[in-house]
């Protein structure tokens, strides 16, 4: 099967695969705890929820980490059966997982393979790692790194246990950087002075317990793409419409 030019394709090495690749849903436990939820008015944050696909975890199970730099120095305990995805190939306190599939990308997408973004698991931490998966014939493993030895932590079958982003090769390497005087760019200069008196008024207005400003709550002008000389930015988004994978026999 030829890949098509704007397909990602996870080929199945194992049949059933033991861990499901699924879209990053736009919610996380944490933000949904905040007081009415605000932490969903930040809309970066949304947007990298959503960025990409989750692997989930093949089963349960609790780790400890005796703070040795041998592989044998973690500890596996498996909850219900036991699963050869999850490993401590590296040792120094890396737990290892090995993705069951081999990704192909369009030519000139790397992969960045991560954590779930902005969602937290006490004691251990994701790394982080890009692959160039327009070409690589070889698969790779999702690995995290104890940061508190003598505690055991756990993990549940179905948890993402890593989060798939297509980014584009050498795109950071293309852009140019500058720093200068905000000044030099009168427009955006303009602009920015005057959502800065527009913030500050409206967080007196909170302040003070002025009606219009407690009616309003939180401004929108970002979350909602409003632009400084009115209407809204062409191409602004506040969800993103991430594909599930599909089965193609």
């Amino acid at each position: 099967m030829a890949d098509d030019d704007h397909a990602i394709v996870a080929y199945r090495i194992n049949n059933p695969p033991n861990m499901e690749i699924v879209a990053a849903p736009f919610e996380r436990e944490w933000m949904s705890a905040t007081n009415q939820k605000f932490a969903y008015r930040c809309l970066p944050l949304n947007i990298a929820n959503q960025a990409g696909w989750f692997v989930t975890c093949p089963c349960s199970f609790e780790l400890y980490w005796y703070g040795g730099a041998d592989k044998t120095d973690i500890e596996l305990r498996f909850l219900d059966n036991r699963d050869a995805a999850v490993s401590t190939h590296f040792g120094y306190g890396v737990l290892t997982f090995s993705l069951p599939y081999l990704f192909r990308t369009p030519q000139g997408i790397n992969l960045w393979v991560k954590g779930p973004s902005n969602q937290f698991k006490d004691g251990i931490q994701a790394l982080e790692g890009v692959v160039e998966t327009d070409w690589a014939f070889s698969t790779f493993t999702m690995n995290w790194k104890v940061t508190r030895p003598g505690e055991w932590i756990r993990f549940t079958k179905g948890e993402p246990v890593c989060m798939i982003v297509p980014i584009p090769r050498n795109l950071a390497e293309t852009l140019v950087p500058k720093t200068m005087d905000l000044k030099k760019n009168a427009e955006l200069h303009d602009k920015y002075r005057g959502w800065e008196a527009s913030r500050s008024n409206f967080l007196t207005g909170l302040t003070t317990k002025d009606p219009e400003a407690v009616k309003r709550g939180w401004q929108k002008d970002y979350f909602q793409g409003k632009q400084a000389e009115g209407g809204t930015f062409d191409g602004h988004q506040t969800r993103l419409d991430i594909q599930e994978f599909e089965l193609e026999e």
